[in-house]
């Protein structure tokens, strides 16, 4: 009965084992990082930081963004402006800004009325916000259609 339990627990780690290793990568050929493929453009916009309170946003639940994602404190989210649209940028899109390490994702559109902006995202940490206060920052996104960048970039 013993001889019969662990041979068991022998046959049941060696499945293990085997599996686990079929599922590792063993090649000798580098994997490069994704993003150093890819051609990032670069445009200089005034950033500013926004919090999920109702005074700062519209509609009844000031959780909810333009597109209907939940915003949760310590995302790294960001609102753009609608002009910075016309250049490709949308929902779930990745950017990175300057000064910043974290890659963040578009997850809120701004009022008509702002150009070239870009709002990150700082939970409900009011005063966070008001100290990071606006700058002018270059931010990095991945080029899509180089006729709509030069319109943007020009204005």
């Amino acid at each position: 009965m013993i001889k019969k339990y662990i041979y068991g627990i022998v046959s049941s780690l060696l499945f293990f084992v085997i599996v686990g290793f079929s599922a590792c990568n063993f090649s000798d050929k580098n994997i490069e990082d994704k993003t150093s493929k890819e051609d990032w453009d670069t445009l200089q916009v005034t950033v500013s930081a926004f919090n999920s309170v109702r005074y700062q946003t519209a509609g009844n639940n000031p959780n909810v963004a333009a597109w209907g994602d939940t915003l949760k404190p310590g995302m790294n989210a960001v609102a753009i402006s609608r002009d910075l649209m016309d250049l490709g940028l949308g929902h779930n899109d990745k950017i990175k800004i300057q000064g910043f390490d974290s890659i963040f994702t578009i997850k809120d559109k701004m009022h008509y009325r702002w150009r070239k902006r870009v709002d990150i995202f700082m939970g409900k940490d009011i005063q966070k916000a008001k100290n990071f206060g606006r700058k002018k920052l270059e931010i990095y996104y991945l080029k899509k259609d180089s006729t709509a960048t030069e319109a943007v970039a020009s204005e």
